[in-house]
């Protein structure tokens, strides 16, 4: 037996996602009238396109050393408050701050998730298994609408 993992960041997207975190935050937006971000928005997500995770899961079975690490990662960090913006825009609501303090109540669950820093490489991924991401980024793919809908 041979293992590999891969890890997928917080932020697997695509017209797949029906229950991940984008359209918790989608619903939340439209509940509050706004879209929301914690403090300054700074804190990044990784993020990937579903179709590039199935591919890296593909690739990995196939080709990875064993005990690989792998990181499903295209958007290495975008920060909250883009991603709060293009809520925002998608849903023809403000984007506001909010306090730490408020974020749970804002954001549910994702209000602690919202404050965390979390850049991730997959360079060693890529250059290791020759894995290229091929379809939109996070931002392009919310601007596309289907969360929206």
């Amino acid at each position: 037996m041979r293992a590999t993992v891969v890890r997928l960041p917080p932020t697997v997207h695509s017209v797949f996602d029906a229950h991940g975190f984008l359209p918790v935050l989608v619903r939340l937006a439209r509940e509050h009238g706004s879209s929301a971000y914690v403090g300054d928005g700074a804190a990044r997500w990784p993020a990937v396109h579903t179709l590039d995770a199935a591919r890296l899961f593909r690739r990995a079975v196939e080709s990875a050393p064993p005990g690989a690490r792998l990181h499903a990662v295209d958007d290495e960090g975008v920060a909250f408050s883009d991603i709060a913006g293009a809520i925002g825009r998608g849903l023809g609501v403000p984007t506001v701050s909010v306090g730490p303090e408020e974020a749970v109540a804002r954001l549910g669950f994702l209000g602690a998730l919202a404050q965390m820093d979390n850049p991730t490489s997959s360079e060693w991924t890529r250059a290791r298994l020759g894995w290229r991401p091929e379809h939109p980024g996070l931002l392009a793919d919310l601007t596309d609408g289907h969360y929206f809908a």
